[in-house]
């Protein structure tokens, strides 16, 4: 199951990464439209840690602390574009997670919780490592 998520959202992830990193004078309008700070910065951070991060979860190369920045980046996603829904997670759940940023956190979040998986890298160098101090 987690290399399934892995891969798909990681694809998603890289996909929608790539697509930010093409239309950076785009995305630092709209960044800037939402008041995030120093959105000339921010905007291609955030493409490259899409991108990046995506094909490294898909591979499931240090893949907590990805998850745990594509998920920081998906609540601040929320914060900024579907405050709305967020704060309306109790009230009214329908809108929290029919939001773009949902699925994409959910992936994070699980990959953060339950780590890579049997078949990544992650779990190669571990039991490399784990041979290596036997020895």
């Amino acid at each position: 199951m987690l290399l399934a998520v892995r891969l798909y959202w990681g694809f998603q992830f890289a996909q929608t990464g790539w697509g930010k990193l093409h239309h950076l004078a785009k995305i630092t309008g709209f960044f800037a439209s939402l008041n995030i700070p120093f959105p000339g910065f921010n905007a291609p951070f955030i493409a490259s840690l899409e991108f990046v991060g995506g094909i490294l979860m898909m591979l499931g190369l240090f893949s907590r602390p990805i998850a745990f920045l594509l998920a920081c980046n998906m609540f601040v996603a929320y914060w900024t574009a579907d405050r709305e829904a967020l704060t309306a997670i109790f009230s009214d759940p329908e809108k929290f997670y029919v939001a773009d940023p949902y699925t994409f956190l959910f992936a994070s979040l699980m990959i953060l919780i339950f780590g890579a998986g049997l078949f990544s890298i992650d779990a190669l160098i571990s039991k490399r490592l784990q041979v290596t101090k036997q020895r």
